[in-house]
């Protein structure tokens, strides 16, 4: 395959900076099928209802429509998408035939599970071969506990944690580098660890931290070299809300529902964890994004940069293939993505309304360039003249240069160091 495309904050990017736009987005939820039982996600097997699956003819239309419209970043996702492997790996390598240069996909790990049978080790060489033949950049593991028993008994795939174990040295030997990825909940660093009701904020900022350090350790233990943070979707609606989710990674599962105040605190734990580990494993998570989200859940509503979804960043659902500015704004459907015209969206960023780090840190982190820009010397967004925001802004830019911007097909490299 031609070799991987050089980051998002290269020179044919900025014209569009300029412009007010941000290099575009686009997550395709290839599948709402699941074979896990995940508590914080509405899609896990037990979930009655009819399952969806895009059709191949559509998902090509989709794709072709991406690179025509010079879309930077592409994402698989389900349900479980390594359900249907085969058919999977082929979307993937015809968006590396249309030069996509972010083409990202993940999984729930349930293919470690069996790692005690003979065959395991030539499954994962035959898969992650055929993955490296592709121009996939980044492939995330889902990991949802410190503690082995308690992230396996949630999903309902025992052995997997020892699986992902004993499969990430044999990913690492083809040029693939899987990231784990942390959809923070109660259980974060293991079970009834964090209380269901948080009493004293002192007392549960300082648990949270410590389910932090918890979990990038034991990640590094497992061989990961780079981790994510999802953070939790629990969205309380209320009367003429835009908030309708179509996408099923939520729940009302009280395991992932905070409170704004609980919010604040494991929002401010993660941020005082993150600069702890940066020199030790690739953090992707943005520490400016962190502060915005804690300064606007504090009352600020005007500090963090509102959310781009709908404008540079599109979510596509199983059910129907039809495109919306979210997985979670239900209720502004756009239609099919091959119809829309990217370059004719005029609209503002507006949305504030959920903490779906997918768009919201890239929103945060990239979006600063516009205001940058086309605001040099009239700083509306309070943000923007407050030295706190900018230094860790500038702080996260460099440690992401360090990082390779994250890439996925190239080893930790030592200079995070500095960090």
């Amino acid at each position: 395959m031609s070799e991987i495309k050089s980051p998002i904050f290269q020179i044919k990017n900025v014209l569009p900076i300029l412009k007010g736009r941000i290099p575009g987005q686009v997550i395709i939820q290839y599948t709402d099928s699941c074979n896990a039982l995940c508590p914080q996600c509405s899609m896990r097997k037990t979930e009655a209802y009819d399952r969806s699956k895009l059709p191949e003819e559509e998902l090509y239309k989709i794709i072709d429509s991406a690179a025509k419209q010079k879309i930077q970043a592409l994402s698989f996702t389900g349900g479980e998408p390594f359900i249907y492997e085969e058919k999977l790996l082929n979307l993937i390598q015809y968006a590396s035939q249309r030069n996509i240069p972010y083409i990202r996909t993940g999984t729930n790990g349930f293919m470690f599970k069996d790692w005690e049978s003979s065959d395991f080790k030539d499954k994962i060489h035959h898969l992650a071969e055929k993955l490296a033949n592709t121009n996939l950049r980044n492939f995330w593991i889902s990991i949802d506990s410190a503690e082995a028993e308690t992230h396996e008994q949630m999903r309902g795939l025992k052995g997997v944690i020892k699986g992902i174990e004993k499969a990430l040295p044999i990913f690492h030997q083809y040029g693939i580098y899987p990231a784990a990825n942390l959809g923070i909940n109660r259980n974060t660093g293991g079970l009834g660890k964090i209380p269901m009701e948080m009493t004293d904020k002192e007392a549960f900022y300082g648990e949270f931290k410590e389910a932090f350090q918890f979990f990038y350790q034991f990640v590094m233990d497992l061989g990961f070299t780079m981790v994510n943070a999802c953070y939790p979707m629990s969205m309380e609606a209320t009367e003429g809300s835009q908030m309708k989710a179509v996408y099923g990674a939520e729940s009302s599962n009280s395991i992932i529902s905070f409170s704004i105040d609980e919010k604040i605190q494991l929002f401010k734990a993660l941020m005082d964890t993150i600069p702890k580990f940066r020199s030790k494993i690739r953090i992707f998570t943005p520490l400016v994004s962190l502060y915005s989200l804690i300064k606007q859940y504090q009352g600020d509503e005007n500090f963090s940069l509102p959310c781009r979804g709908g404008i540079d960043f599109f979510f596509i659902e199983a059910k129907e293939g039809n495109t919306y500015p979210c997985g979670y704004r239900g209720k502004e459907n756009l239609g099919k993505f091959y119809d829309l015209n990217i370059k004719s969206i005029n609209e503002k960023p507006f949305c504030k309304a959920c903490d779906w780090e997918c768009f919201r840190d890239p929103s945060e982190l990239i979006g600063f360039f516009i205001h940058s820009f086309k605001n040099p010397l009239s700083y509306k967004n309070k943000s923007l003249k407050h030295s706190a925001y900018v230094k860790l802004w500038k702080e996260d830019l460099k440690y992401y240069k360090m990082c390779d911007y994250f890439d996925g097909r190239k080893p930790m490299n030592n200079n995070r160091e500095k960090f």
